[in-house]
């Protein structure tokens, strides 16, 4: 198939129906649940939160995951059939938050798992909209993706 003029652009990551698909399941999913933790913060009761997106192909590892998260964190499987996962962190800094996603890749190595792709966003801040902070993580693993950084872990943080 060949290449749109708009699909050439340097540095620019486009987001192809299975993306878009993957962000509406994503914030389906997930909306209610950072309402909540927006709140919380929004209380004062929590400094920052760690969302994290996991994808591994030909895995189920809902089992491993649950085991490997504290009771505070939240886990939604986002995507079976393409093995997409989502934890959300509560009250946790991307120190945190990069530790738990070590644990998990040493986890995911030990079971020969290859084709693993994981991204840590922290969140310090409620000023922006759910969605904007679903639509940054799903874009940091597309990008993950296509510089073929499997196996390692990628992190940044909203302020």
């Amino acid at each position: 198939m060949k290449l749109r003029e708009n699909e050439k652009r340097v540095g620019q990551i486009r987001f192809s129906g299975n993306d878009i698909a993957l962000a509406a399941s994503m914030l389906e999913k997930t909306s209610t649940t950072l309402d909540i933790v927006y709140y919380l913060m929004g209380r004062g009761d929590e400094r920052a939160f760690v969302i994290m997106m996991l994808s591994v192909n030909d895995a189920d590892i809902m089992d491993m995951l649950e085991k490997e998260k504290r009771d505070t964190d939240i886990l939604f499987e986002i995507d079976k059939k393409e093995g997409v996962y989502t934890i959300i962190c509560q009250d946790t800094k991307v120190d945190g938050g990069y530790r738990f996603a070590e644990r998990i890749m040493k986890k995911l190595k030990e079971k020969n798992i290859k084709d693993i792709y994981l991204n840590v966003l922290e969140v310090q801040t409620t000023r922006y909209e759910i969605k904007y902070i679903i639509f940054k993580l799903i874009e940091a693993h597309i990008k993950s993706q296509i510089e073929r950084k499997e196996q390692e872990i990628i992190y940044g943080t909203i302020r």
